[in-house]
């Protein structure tokens, strides 16, 4: 079973970078298409960003168009969120996600009930 495990969160201001990783230390996500999810207090987890196992699609929310990029190394198994000019509403819980099977189409990517692997999630809070 793949266990995932995020990184790289912390307490940033307004304006700040922060870049998130995601490993796995069990079976190799080379080949999984990913996300990133995010969940604030008191509400519902929502899409960040995803991408296809060969990088050639990439997704993202409105919320981060522009300011968030994902990408991934292969190589090293291990996906990653680099995350400019970060706002306080940007502050939730972080989460990356993996799929046991490709995504047929681009509106998979954007449900979190379509992924079969998470992390514990990583804290990220932008004070304003």
């Amino acid at each position: 079973q793949a266990q995932l495990e995020e990184s790289g969160g912390g307490l940033v201001q307004a304006g700040d970078s922060l870049r998130l990783s995601c490993g796995n230390s069990g079976r190799t996500i080379s080949s999984a298409d990913m996300g990133w999810f995010r969940q604030a207090p008191g509400k519902e987890r929502e899409f960040v960003a995803g991408i296809s196992w060969s990088s050639s699609r990439r997704y993202y929310a409105d919320s981060v168009k522009g300011r968030f990029t994902i990408s991934r190394d292969n190589a090293k198994n291990a996906v990653y969120l680099q995350m400019n000019s970060l706002k306080a509403e940007d502050t939730a819980v972080y989460y990356c996600a993996a799929a046991a099977a490709s995504f047929m189409s681009e509106s998979y990517y954007y449900r979190a009930d379509e992924y079969d692997y998470w992390g514990q999630g990583t804290q990220v809070t932008v004070s304003s």
